[in-house]
Formats: structure tokens, C-alpha cells, sequence
């Protein structure tokens, strides 16, 4: 293994953009990288591009019909089939669409392919954790699942163990779907609650197909207003224990950052410190568990300025072996770009005031009535009985 980890990254991935109205602002991505730069990481890492995933890698995980629907509708933005979810609201149709989706894809999956080749330590695609598509369907803003195909090329290339650790304020879903009957994948989502937020899925008694891989979804439905403390109490209180269990070859993890107290579209209240905190945990289990080998996605976060480029430029320190702090002051070169493309003011430095962020771990006890505990319970009760491990 060389030890220096990948960023991987493509300027053409910029052009997966639903259109100005939408949520999914390309300009997030643009910032990101912008950021990291500011920070010097880039200098650390290997920048690389991968290629675009070809019709053999995208049939791992989709449909040939959905791929050929996809292509059609990237040629014709009018011919969109809805019954794919092309057209849609929430995925508008725009030409090349095929082409960048494969791009992202193939950046996730060239992730995994260096991981797993010890070409890299760690490997970060923040333009990533598409998690919603489909086999056979575009939904909640994706087209091509790329964390679904990085974990499908990896078992392809002989892993025998893949955990998938999502963090996005919204459910796994096309991800937990492509794995449901696989027991050599190990899926976790922690999410807010469904009857509250899309997809409306994610409920803690979803636990994997029957048989031998029951017990191989995991899903912490978290209740609306879920801060820093609960939501940190809920990743340690589920997710180490599990890792720690399965022992994977490989930790692939998604950083969606509209768990956010400032996100539009969803109704946690995290901060970017807990974020931050979250990212030095995953670091951690890979090391601890898999030998290092860590995957690291971007997915929702509909905050572009002030949260999205922070959140995962801390991503990609952490990666990269070169933490940001908390503290640390944005660069000003970087906040007058941020205000010459979108008019807005930039934030200041690298935290939102809430470092270091405390919480209760789950060890000291917990209270049957709090419905963050209830939450907990529920995910506990439903799924470490059926792995062999106390509830």
C-alpha cells in the first residue's frame, strides 16, 4: 500500500446539473474542490481522474433496460421515460446525463479499485454517494448508484466483507436494495426518520433478505430535531459494535451533509463539527477493522455555500492524514470566489462554534422514554439479536 491517499476528481463531473431551480447545484462540487485547494490538500494527495463506468461495470448494480432508458434520455432530454424516474421533478432530464452519471460512477469505482489495490490508503469522491438509484430506476436525484457500483466492483475483485456506513440525513435506500440478499455486504444507514423525510424507508425492522442475510441492513431512523449529542450518541451507540463484529476487508462510507441544521430539505440540526467528528470515527474503523482500506462519497447537502465545501474539505483532510481544525480561518481567496459566483458571503472559518462536540456514550445507560434512546432501542433490538450480539 503507498500510504497517500487519492482524491479523485474530474471538472467534468460539474456538468451533472439538473438545471438552476433545482436542489443539486453543481456549484458545490466547483467550491469544494476550490476549498480543498485553499487548503493545500490537493498537495498531499494524488489527484486523479478516473474513467467514466462502462456498460459491463453500470450492469453490476443496473438494469440494461434503465441504461439504454438513461442513454436514450441523455441524447433526447424529451424522450425521457418517467417510468424510469427520467423527467421527473426530482430528476430532470438534460443532455449528456449518461455520460457524467457514468463519470461519477467511475470516479467511486476507480475509489475502490485503488483501495483494494493498496494503490491507496484512503480514496475520496466527494461528487459521489448517489445513493438513491436504482437497479432499475433514477430516484432522489441520482442516476447511477456509483457507492452501490464502488461496492459491487469490490466484490467483484475478490472482497469477501464490505461494510457501508451512509450518514446522509436520508435513507441508504438503493444501496441497502442492491445488497438486500447479500451477506457479504453490511449495510448501516443513519437516517432521518420516514414519516418524515424521503424515501419514506429506513425503518429499523428492515433487516435484510431471509436467510443468511438477515441482519446485514441496519437502519437508525432518527427522530426530526436530532442534534450534535443524540446523533453522535446514535453512530457510536450502533455502528462501532457492528463493525467491530463484521470485521470488513473494506469501509465504504457516505457523508451526505444535509444533516445539517442549515439543510432545506431535511430537519436534523447537526453541526458542521459533529460532521467533522463523524469523519475522524470512520477514519478510525477503517483502521481499526479493515485495515486501513476506506472509501470515502459525498452524497446530499443542499447548504452550497456555507456547509457542503466545508463539510467535505474537512472530508478529505481527514482522508489525506492532514485533519483542517476546527478553528482554522478560510482562506480569503477562496471567500471572494465563493462571493463572485453566487453573491453570497462566505463563512469565516472551519467550524460552526460547537468544537469539541460532547455527548453520552451508550454504555453509561440509557432512558426508555427519550426518543432518540426509543430509536436506538429499536435498531438494537431489531438487528444485533439476528448477528449474535446483545441488544
Amino acid at each position: 500500500m503507498s500510504g497517500r491517499a487519492q482524491l479523485m476528481w474530474d471538472e467534468a463531473v460539474t456538468g451533472y446539473d439538473f438545471g438552476p431551480d433545482h436542489p443539486m447545484d453543481p456549484v458545490r462540487l466547483e467550491l469544494t474542490r476550490q476549498l480543498v485547494g485553499a487548503f493545500g490538500l490537493d498537495r498531499e494527495m494524488e489527484v486523479v481522474a478516473a474513467k467514466p463506468a462502462g456498460e459491463s461495470t453500470l450492469r453490476l448494480v443496473h438494469r440494461q433496460d434503465y441504461i439504454e432508458a438513461v442513454k436514450a434520455a441523455s441524447a433526447d432530454p424529451r424522450s425521457a421515460d418517467g417510468a424510469y424516474g427520467l423527467g421527473t421533478m426530482d430528476d430532470p432530464a438534460f443532455a449528456g446525463m449518461h455520460e457524467v452519471s457514468a463519470l461519477i460512477a467511475g470516479q467511486s469505482v476507480g475509489a475502490a479499485e485503488a483501495v483494494w489495490r493498496g494503490d491507496a490508503a484512503h480514496a475520496v469522491n466527494f461528487a459521489g454517494g448517489l445513493h438513491h438509484a436504482m437497479p432499475g430506476g433514477a430516484s432522489g436525484f441520482c442516476i447511477y448508484n456509483d457507492a452501490a457500483l464502488a461496492i459491487a466492483r469490490l466484490l467483484e475483485l475478490g472482497a469477501e466483507r464490505v461494510a457501508y456506513v451512509d450518514v446522509d440525513v436520508h435513507h441508504g435506500d438503493g444501496v441497502q436494495a442492491a445488497f438486500w440478499d447479500d451477506p457479504r455486504v453490511l449495510t448501516i444507514s443513519l437516517h432521518e426518520h420516514p414519516r418524515t423525510l424521503f424515501p419514506q424507508t429506513g425503518w429499523p425492522e428492515e433487516t435484510g433478505g431471509a436467510g443468511t442475510a438477515e441482519g446485514s441492513a441496519v437502519n437508525v431512523a432518527l427522530p426530526a430535531g436530532t442534534g450534535d449529542a443524540g446523533w453522535l450518541r446514535a453512530f457510536h451507540a450502533v455502528v462501532p459494535e457492528l463493525i467491530a463484529d463484521f470485521r470488513p476487508q473494506v469501509l465504504v462510507t457516505q457523508h451526505g451533509a444535509d444533516t445539517h441544521f442549515e439543510d432545506p430539505l431535511a430537519h436534523l440540526a447537526v453541526s458542521l463539527d459533529a460532521q467533522r467528528a463523524v469523519q475522524v470515527a470512520c477514519h478510525e474503523l477503517a483502521h481499526e477493522y479493515a485495515g486501513g482500506k476506506w472509501v470515502a462519497l459525498g452524497g446530499g447537502g443542499y447548504a452550497v455555500v456555507d456547509v457542503v465545501p466545508r463539510s467535505w474539505t474537512h472530508l478529505v483532510g481527514v482522508a489525506a492524514g492532514r485533519e483542517i481544525a476546527p478553528e482554522a480561518v478560510i482562506p480569503d481567496g477562496w471567500r471572494q470566489e465563493v462571493f463572485a459566483r453566487t453573491r453570497q458571503l462566505a463563512p469565516a472559518r472551519m467550524s460552526d462554534g460547537r468544537w469539541p462536540v460532547e455527548w453520552a456514550s451508550w454504555e453509561a445507560g440509557y432512558d426508555p422514554a427519550d426518543r432518540l434512546d426509543q430509536a436506538v432501542l429499536a435498531t438494537r433490538r431489531a438487528v444485533f439479536p439476528l448477528r449474535g450480539l446483545l441488544a
